[in-house]
Parts: structure tokens; sequence; C-alpha cells
């Protein structure tokens, strides 16, 4: 399965490309050339406030009007804060972010987005969006998970009795219920604020009853650490949310909006976008067969040139021959072999990113894929066959990922805590 998703670079998000991004234009911000922060002596100007408040408007649906960068300023000026220390970090631990991994990391978020290689730079730029603040996130994020993979060092990975811990745990949940919420924080950080803050929630819910996306507002107007993605909480059990939450959500149908919630610190706006009783769904299981032809040299600077383009065009004229998974199996030996043709039983709900999870759902059985580009080559993939099942506990290699992905994020909290507390940071 690795090899089959080889292109896939994990850590990374999606960027969601849509129609505002074709809209946007480039905005002068005010004051540009002002410091925003200084991080133990490094500098965040208000323009690179500004290109990243841009770059997240387009990510969620928005025209990145001033207006709108302005609203966005203050969480995005504290999400560069801790970027600058986990890239102050990264240098410090001298992890070097290799030019093909974050190639790798654009190419990825161009496939989720159904995008030709090199269509992400000109988009961004034409929104005013320089390209170099997009390459700096994404560095950032691929070093700090170098950082954390070397803080925690062998204690990363799981051993046997942490594997059946976890597996009896999730044994445990089958026939419970898990909730998929999302939040709107408003703090109260004074009790004469109370009433005021309370009139805001109201005023919010009033626009969301009428119709306003939940992401887009909370991304403008919720204070809680999930504002960048939407106020998106994922599927959550009730023991996981504020009492007082829990007990609106049990009552809430898919879709509903509810009331302010009085939650310590302030209010909470809920929104119940699904819910689903663990082990009581269907999974979609799939085999399939793929052939990868290998390019001479990999694709550059995100760019399709001669070294690629002839291989993409031969492989395509090779599928018009393949009728069956035996044939693509014949494809994929004469290439080398250099990807396994089974990759195994592939989970529908388990592949990333959503286009090519939608390819693959799409796709009838028999039927070749459309090429899929990647850095160092071109995969075609057909379906064989196609199976509804129950659905049981993950895999080893799942339930070790999940242990492992809890102790990267718990790791990742606890550095930049202890980083926060060791340096010295003003704001303007």
């Amino acid at each position: 399965m690795k090899q089959f998703f080889a292109f896939l670079v994990a850590g990374t998000a999606s960027l969601a490309l849509c129609p505002a991004l074709a809209r946007a234009q480039s905005f002068a911000v005010p004051d540009s050339a002002s410091i925003a922060a200084v991080v133990n002596g490094q500098v965040i100007t208000a323009q690179d406030v500004a290109d990243r408040a841009r770059l997240l408007a387009v990510t969620i649906g928005m025209n990145p009007a001033p207006q709108l960068v302005q609203r966005l300023a203050p969480q995005v000026t504290s999400q560069l804060i801790d970027q600058t220390l986990q890239l102050q970090e990264i240098n410090r631990r001298n992890v070097v972010v290799q030019t093909s991994d974050v190639t790798a990391a654009v190419s990825h978020i161009e496939q989720g987005n159904n995008m030709p290689a090199g269509a992400l730079r000109t988009r961004l730029e034409a929104a005013g969006i320089p390209f170099s603040t997009l390459v700096a996130q994404l560095r950032t994020e691929l070093g700090w998970q170098d950082v954390l993979h070397q803080a925690l060092g062998p204690g990363l990975q799981p051993t046997l009795g942490d594997m059946n811990a976890e597996k009896a745990a999730l044994k445990a949940e089958l026939g419970s219920t898990q909730y998929h919420v999302a939040e709107i924080f408003i703090p109260v950080t004074d009790p004469a604020d109370d009433a005021p803050a309370q009139a805001f929630a109201t005023t919010v819910i009033t626009q969301l009853r009428a119709g306003a996306p939940f992401a887009i507002v909370a991304a403008q107007f919720s204070q809680a650490d999930t504002a960048l993605q939407g106020g998106d909480l994922g599927f959550v059990q009730l023991s996981q949310l504020d009492p007082a939450v829990a007990a609106i959500v049990t009552m809430m149908p898919v879709g509903a909006i509810s009331n302010p919630v009085r939650v310590p610190g302030g209010y909470d706006i809920v929104q119940l976008l699904a819910s689903h009783m663990i082990g009581n769904q269907t999974q979609t299981i799939l085999s399939l067969r793929q052939a990868f032809a290998p390019y001479p040299s990999p694709i550059t600077n995100g760019e399709l040139g001669p070294a690629q383009i002839p291989v993409i065009k031969t492989i395509e004229q090779a599928a018009q021959s393949v009728h069956s998974c035996g044939d693509m199996t014949a494809l994929n030996a004469r290439y080398g072999s250099l990807h396994p043709a089974d990759p195994g039983p592939v989970n529908l709900a388990t592949v990333t990113p959503a286009s090519f999870q939608n390819l693959l759902a799409n796709l009838p059985p028999g039927q070749v894929s459309k090429p899929l580009v990647e850095q160092d080559g071109v995969s075609i993939v057909m379906v064989c066959s196609s199976q509804q099942q129950a659905q049981s506990l993950p895999s080893d290699d799942d339930v070790g990922q999940i242990i492992i992905q809890r102790r990267v994020d718990l790791e990742s909290q606890q550095l930049l805590d202890d980083l926060r507390h060791r340096s010295i940071i003003t704001q303007n």
C-alpha cells in the first residue's frame, strides 16, 4: 500500500482551491512593511501576515479582500508565531528539508485538487499570493515532522502491549456513537463581557441560519484552535465534548446549528455534521491492479517537460490495449514492476486525496483510469472487483499508525508549549 500511494505526502494538508481563487486579485494591505510580531529576535511583518491570510482565504473559498485579511490577521499572526518557533527548532536541530520533498508536497496538493503539474504556482500568483508563501509553510510542516520523530526516538514505535491495549480500546467502542461536530468559540475573559459575547453569538447564529457557510464563519470569528480548519472537530465521542455541548449534540438533527452554549471561558456554537455507530457501517473493499512507468528524470519545479511528456503519452497509448487486470499486470511488468501490480485489498474510505477516492469510486470494473501523474513517474489503475463488507477493527498497520499519530500530536503540543515558555515573543 505504501508503494501504491507513494505520491501522497504524509502530514501535508490538501489545498481546497475553489472558484474564489479564480476571482481573487492582489490587494494592497496598509502598512505592509510594519512589524506584526518578533519571535526571539526574528521579525514577522504585516506583509507576511497578509500573504498567509490571503492563502488561507482562498483555501476555504473566500475572496481575499482587505477587510477579510484584516479580520483573519490575529489568528494568522498566532499561527505564524508558532511556525516561526517551529522553524527555529528545525534549524537548531540541523534538520534539512529536501527540495524534492517540498516538490512532492506541492504535487500532492495539485493531485488532490485535480490540477495539472505547475498549475498551483500559476493560480496562487494570479491571486496575488507569492508561491514562496506556500513553499515556506510546507517546508516548515515537513521539517517539524522530522523534529518530532527525532524527539520521540525509539519511543515512537508502539510495543506489542501498546497494540493490544489499543485494539481492546477500539473493540470496546464498537456499538457506541460518534458525532462529527464543528464549533465556533466566542471567548468571555471578563464577566462584564458576558452579555455582549452572548449577543454577538446570537448574531453569528442568525448569519449561519440564513445560509452563511459554517466553515467560513468559523475561520473569521471563532477563537478556538480549530478556527483555521473551519471549526471542524472531526468525529468525536460525547466524552470528548464539554458536558453542556454533549447534551445539546445528542438532541440535534444532522445539519442543525445550536443556540449559544455556555462553556468554561465563553460561548460555543456547534453544528452537527454527521453521526454514526461504530462497527455498524459497511465498507467498500476494492481489488486493484496498477501499472507504473518511470520518467528518465523526475518532475522539477512542478512542471512537466520533455523527460515526462513522452512517457505519459506512451502509457496512454498502451492503456488502449489493456482490457483486464491480467493485461494490467503484464503492462506493469513491461515497465519493470517498480511498483507492485497488485497493492492488496484497498478500503475505499481510507483512500486519499479525495479526488483519487472519487476516481476509484466511479471507475467501472475493467476500465483503465486516466493517467495519474506523479513526481517520478505516471500510473494507470484498474478496479478488478468491488465488495461490500461489514466494518471491522483496523488492520495492525492502521492501529500502529493511530498510536504513532497520537504520540506525534502530543509531542508536537508539548514541545511547542515548551518553546513558547522559553521564548521572547512580542506582538504589535
